[in-house]
């Protein structure tokens, strides 16, 4: 079942947004308008506009402002994972081509600037400078953790503090703008508010854990990636991370040097230390936290069956396996 199932009075709403998108990407030039399609239409669970539509209803909301703040949401994801893919080289995503490998690099870049810039376009005429603090702001911490990510790349000595740092920026921030938006836009209390921008915090944090977890558990045709892309990349990602602080001293110099160089190389006795060491079990551990986080949030909202749905999430978030 994909996430905007769980909710039939939330299908219509998520249809809604969908069409949005697809007749927000026009541009004077051919190009932009043919990579957006692609890269819009290739697939994922748009979870991120979901949350915006689940934390507004969650919140009271009845108005219909929350279809294009949804869409806002889904532009800047996009754009992210446009210069993600330049970034880290990537060449598959969702079990397609990127459009890097397509197109190349530098359209790439520009038409990710571009939907940045739609996406601002359309929170003007939402016209809630609230909403627009809350969204600028975390597109500067997420860029910000992109760089912090780059710097920490091939570095073994990567801490699980700065780890964390690194997926709070890159990835939850943009879960916790999604949730707070959507309460700010329902008018809720200061109370509920807080509760939607820290379930969406948490919740970002345990999706990013599960997903570097599955780094080196799945096979591509499961995540639509390449398994080992994170060590490709010289990522030490917290399986690898704790692997190395209980591993015996040639398992962690083995990772280390792995981390350093990047590639494949070594990629199937590292697939083993990090199960014997209890790397996968440690990671899930963590991810189970943020999950009971999450859903503690929720006791401050009215019990309604998008509460209820947010509370389906975060236990779909440790459960995933793509």
């Amino acid at each position: 079942m994909q996430p905007h199932q769980l909710n039939p009075l939330i299908e219509p709403q998520f249809d809604a947004v969908t069409d949005y998108i697809l007749n927000h990407l026009g541009s004077n030039v051919p190009l932009v308008e043919k990579m957006g399609h692609y890269i819009v239409e290739s697939g994922g669970k748009r979870l991120r506009p979901l949350l915006v539509l689940l934390s507004a209803n969650a919140c009271g909301y009845t108005g219909e402002k929350h279809i294009p703040l949804a869409a806002v949401i889904e532009f800047i994801h996009t754009a992210t994972l446009l210069h993600d893919d330049v970034v880290d080289n990537s060449d598959l995503r969702r079990g397609k081509s990127t459009a890097n490998a397509k197109w190349g690099n530098a359209p790439s870049v520009l038409v990710g600037d571009f939907l940045y810039s739609r996406a601002f376009q359309i929170l003007v005429e939402i016209g809630r400078m609230e909403i627009m603090q809350v969204i600028s702001h975390a597109t500067t911490v997420i860029a910000e953790g992109e760089v912090l990510q780059l710097l920490n790349q091939r570095n073994p000595d990567t801490s699980e503090e700065s780890y964390m740092q690194v997926i709070l920026g890159k990835t939850a921030m943009l879960f916790e703008a999604a949730t707070e938006a959507g309460a700010i836009l329902a008018n809720t209390s200061p109370d509920a508010r807080q509760a939607m921008q820290a379930y969406g915090r948490h919740l970002g944090i345990a999706f990013q854990l599960i997903d570097d977890v599955m780094d080196y558990l799945s096979s591509a045709e499961e995540m639509g990636k390449n398994v080992g892309d994170d060590l490709a990349e010289g990522k030490a990602t917290l399986p690898l991370i704790y692997a190395m602080r209980q591993g015996d001293e040639t398992q962690r110099q083995l990772i280390r040097q792995a981390i350093r160089k990047g590639g494949l190389e070594d990629l199937s006795p590292i697939l083993t230390i990090v199960q014997e060491t209890g790397a996968i079990d440690y990671a899930h551990s963590k991810a189970q936290e943020q999950v009971d986080l999450a859903i503690a949030a929720l006791e401050h909202l009215p019990d309604t069956s998008f509460r209820d749905t947010l509370r389906s999430l975060a236990q779909m978030a440790v459960a995933r396996k793509a």
